[in-house]
């Protein structure tokens, strides 16, 4: 647990506690709508101490989308090592949903930021299209490997196998925003996996 301790008034915080809090708020109100009084009060933090353990607010959203990766996006890797490409689909669907409907956090975050995220932001943007990148190229890995297999009919194509799923998990996201729940997320996932084309 790593702690830092602050200039000016001594105070500890835990950086990682911190941090979970800003991503939280990053989550709920999106990149350009969260204020650095937003931020700093949800995580118990004056602004000195933030750019202190940080940096600015666009590095302190670079690594609360690391912190989302790391945490949120692990239902990804396990997904896509499922015997087949059906059931890495099937796994990857009931991850999005199980994470994009927990608690006051609803939505992907990569997808809210993506759309809430002025053009100016090219950096914020750059460290979400990476993340996004890590994650395409594991299914395109995974749904090739279910063609070469035999899994799919004759002609199936992997980009866009992944592209139809992860338009898919898109408007998951945007229907958990709005406010559907995981039940009718999930009846949206079963009409999805009547309609996959493998075995």
């Amino acid at each position: 647990m790593e702690k830092v301790a602050t200039r000016g008034r001594p105070r500890e915080f835990d950086v990682e506690e911190a941090l979970s809090a800003a991503l939280r708020v990053f989550w709920t109100k999106g990149y350009e709508s969260a204020s650095l009084t937003d931020l700093t009060e949800a995580m118990g933090i004056t602004r000195p101490s933030l750019y202190a353990a940080f940096g600015n607010k666009e590095d302190l959203f670079k690594s609360a989308l690391d912190l989302y990766k790391r945490e949120k996006l692990a239902y990804i890797g396990e997904a896509v090592s499922a015997p087949t490409a059906r059931e890495a689909a099937a796994n990857l669907l009931e991850g999005a949903i199980a994470t994009i409907t927990e608690g006051e956090c609803r939505g992907c975050m990569g997808v809210i930021a993506t759309v809430t995220c002025g053009t100016e932001d090219e950096a914020i943007r750059s460290h979400l299209d990476r993340i996004g990148r890590d994650s395409h190229n594991a299914l395109i890995d995974r749904m090739q490997a279910g063609i070469d297999a035999g899994e799919f009919p004759a002609g199936a194509d992997a980009e866009v196998t992944t592209q139809f799923l992860l338009t898919v998990l898109r408007g998951l996201s945007v229907q958990a925003q709005a406010g559907l729940s995981a039940a009718e997320l999930r009846q949206v996932a079963d009409a999805t996996m009547a309609m996959w084309p493998s075995q």
